[in-house]
């Protein structure tokens, strides 16, 4: 008999299966899912991707089913983050430009970091008249659910959204320029509902917190994160509408940076233009899905869809391959895989660890920005993509490697 491609770990409730042969992962992940798995509504077991670490009050690269309830800290304040790869007609022959150049146009046109969740980038921009056409378009796509969402809840509102479509944030999400196994160039871009998506999920996480108290459910649960909404309450279907906005939202973003780097790419090569091949997935959601004969609520954190056929993005670390991955439709993982390498020590521990001279080392042959900032991001941070590709090789299999060249990170 051949050897189960998981390790399966028992609990008083439902069982943990985890795709994490050759990955070690912290103890404290292993811990937070059995509290979790200990909620009476979790459906039939949770699903563990090899970039397995702790997240704040619940795992990342889990795969979460649910009957009667959501846990709206599984999803978070990123709802919708994600990665869209686009295949573009450009070769490595074509790239005989000034690499820093382009990276420092591929950061005037996006904003990054923190700094602009309030949309001062943009004001801006609207005064000079240099926002992509399509900018506001897209916003309208969105318009009415949002006053919809936030005039029922207008704590969950933020000042100017729509001046956040088009941003990049900080942390893990990125730009990047990437070559494929034939030389083609592919964009990579790493992003999800910004500021947007944060106040919806720290709005609905209070919320939570609060319907636990008010029906003396608090003592009854092993933290605070895990508090839910239930399925039927007025609560948990606005809850619904407004990720499910978040999700889109997210989409949208990824979508308009994708527009401003292609204008930031013509400014250097006139004659860039996109293929057939973009693939836009989110792996940080929640949506209703059919297994094992039952109607469900997944929530995918750090995780992505692999449905058989499917295609996906896998990205390692700023210094590592990314994976455009097809499906295999593994029924246990709820079809699912990884949505990344996963961290193997805190951005704290990252920071206190590497200094600027390895980082730079790890990122050779790569234009990037190397300082401080980006030092909780280096590539050592990361587990081997390698080791957590080998890993699910029973959820997904490789069909394009692609190798960064360029990366713009948020600070």
């Amino acid at each position: 008999m051949s050897e189960q491609p998981y390790d399966r770990y028992a609990t008083k409730n439902a069982p943990i299966i985890a795709w994490t042969k050759g990955v070690e992962f912290e103890n404290k992940a292993l811990e937070q899912l059995k509290a979790v798995a200990a909620l009476p509504f979790i459906f039939k077991h949770i699903a563990v991707m090899p970039d397995i670490h702790p997240g704040a009050g619940c795992t990342v690269g889990t795969v979460i089913a649910t009957k009667g309830a959501v846990i709206p800290n599984i999803i978070g304040t990123d709802i919708g983050c994600g990665v869209i790869a686009a295949l573009t007609n450009m070769t490595k022959s074509d790239i005989d430009f000034d690499l820093t150049a382009l990276r420092k146009q591929i950061e005037r046109s996006i904003p990054c970091g923190r700094d602009d969740n309030d949309g001062q980038f943009y004001e801006t921009k609207f005064k000079e008249g240099c926002l992509p056409a399509t900018h506001m378009e897209r916003w309208e796509k969105l318009s009415q659910r949002y006053d919809k969402i936030t005039q029922k809840h207008p704590k969950a509102r933020v000042y100017t959204p729509e001046l956040q479509i088009g941003s990049l944030g900080c942390g893990n999400h990125h730009v990047e320029l990437s070559l494929d196994e034939l030389g083609r160039v592919w964009i990579v871009i790493h992003s999800g509902s910004r500021g947007v998506g944060g106040k919806i999920g720290n709005y609905f996480i209070k919320k939570a917190k609060q319907e636990m108290e008010r029906y003396f459910i608090s003592e009854f649960i092993a933290s605070a994160d895990h508090s839910y909404l239930v399925e039927g309450t007025e609560l948990f279907r606005d809850y619904l509408e407004a990720v499910s906005f978040g999700q889109d939202f997210a989409k949208e973003n990824r979508e308009a940076m994708l527009d401003a780097v292609i204008e930031a790419i013509k400014t250097v090569d006139e004659g860039i233009a996109l293929t057939d091949t973009v693939i836009n997935c989110h792996h940080n959601y929640v949506t209703y899905e059919n297994h094992f004969k039952s109607n469900v609520l997944v929530a995918r954190k750090g995780a992505i869809c692999a449905r058989k056929g499917m295609l996906g993005v896998i990205p390692g670390s700023m210094g590592d391959s990314t994976f455009i991955v097809e499906g295999l439709g593994n029924k246990k993982s709820y079809n699912s895989c990884s949505h990344g390498a996963g961290r193997k020590m805190s951005r704290t521990e990252a920071f206190n660890t590497f200094t600027v001279e390895e980082h730079r080392l790890r990122m050779a042959g790569i234009e990037a920005t190397i300082d401080e900032s980006v030092l909780d991001e280096t590539p050592a941070a990361y587990k081997n993509i390698e080791a957590v590709m080998a890993a699910q090789e029973s959820l997904v299999k490789p069909i394009h490697t692609l190798k960064q060249f360029l990366n713009v990170k948020g600070k």
